[in-house]
């Protein structure tokens, strides 16, 4: 009976190489299905609540921001094949959020291992995630709360003309973007890619949720091009800053990202499906709930007294 036992659980359980843990296959395949699910139906890339979850789980914080590259380059090559299909790019803008991303990623992966070097990742990762998701979550419940109050008093919510162009775009080194009808500086456009492409280095995220909005709102990109074109530079840095990891700080573990690809592909088929029967103003309430809820569990880490104050731990050899 305990020799059924153990072979039931060796049938379930999986080592991971990279990590040094045992895990569940189905467990990892399930929430590669909901993270890609949920990136179905919202449209973003599930890096920003992969990571986190992976590290609620158990999985070390620096092989769980490595390791999720692999996932996000896998959906970023789909998004971009299609949206070269449907001429959705802005290719001469994509090149130069690319280059600042480039810049980006290389930089996020040394702080990256300056970080796991000083013993100070796990808690930099925590609390990076805190102030991201609260900012990001809080504005768009805001912006949610606000929509919804104006429709109930009668009143049109506010929206900014789409050729009213704020003054950093006339800054020097001026460049024209036919696709997206931009004749704007390049300056603001490389620091944002170049920020993108750092956060996404160090904190393992596609960047999706900060290029989309900032393209729209900061740049005033055309909608028709926005997701594309964020797709196109998020592939080229992440697979950058994937290959960087596995090089120089040898945290990517390939059983893994393989486990999760496998899930999120299959998770993301039924959420853009879902997606499609959801009003825009529910869609935009839930994934702002959802933000806040993982920024919850981050917070409730700091803060709660943990039930080990002390651990010990074997260094890593210099």
């Amino acid at each position: 009976m305990r020799r059924s036992d153990n072979r039931m659980v060796l049938a379930v359980q999986f080592y991971l190489p990279i990590a040094e843990m045992p895990v569940s296959v189905l467990m990892l395949l399930g929430l590669g299905a909901a993270v890609g699910f949920i990136s179905g139906v919202f449209g973003i890339g599930g890096g920003f609540l992969m990571t986190p979850v992976l590290i609620v789980m158990g999985i070390p914080p620096a092989v769980a921001v490595a390791t999720q590259g692999a996932p996000i380059v896998a959906s970023s090559t789909t998004s971009v094949l299609a949206a070269l299909r449907r001429r959705a790019i802005d290719l001469r803008l994509g090149l130069v959020l690319v280059g600042g991303g480039l810049v980006g990623s290389a930089l996020g992966v040394w702080f990256f291992a300056a970080l796991r070097r000083a013993g100070q990742l796990d808690l930099f990762i925590t609390l990076a995630y805190v102030t991201l998701f609260t900012v990001v979550g809080g504005l768009m419940l805001v912006e949610v709360l606000r929509g919804l109050w104006a429709r109930r008093g009668g009143r049109a919510a506010s929206v900014r003309l789409g050729r009213e162009h704020p003054p950093y775009m006339g800054w020097p080194l001026r460049m024209r973007f036919p696709r997206s009808r931009l004749y704007a500086s390049v300056i603001p456009i490389l620091g944002l890619a170049l920020f993108v492409g750092f956060a996404g280095a160090v904190l393992g995220i596609g960047g999706g949720f900060i290029m989309v909005p900032a393209l729209l709102y900061l740049l005033r990109v055309p909608t028709g091009v926005v997701v594309g074109t964020s797709q196109f530079q998020i592939l080229w840095t992440t697979l950058v800053a994937l290959v960087l990891h596995a090089v120089q700080n040898q945290a990517v573990d390939i059983v893994l990202a393989v486990i999760l690809i496998a899930g999120g592909v299959f998770g993301a088929q039924f959420g853009a499906r879902a997606g499609r029967n959801l009003r825009a103003d529910t869609f935009r309430l839930l994934l702002a709930v959802l933000v806040l809820a993982v920024d919850l569990r981050f917070i409730l880490e700091l803060t709660l007294r943990p039930a080990e104050p002390f651990s010990i731990v074997v260094a890593e050899g210099r």
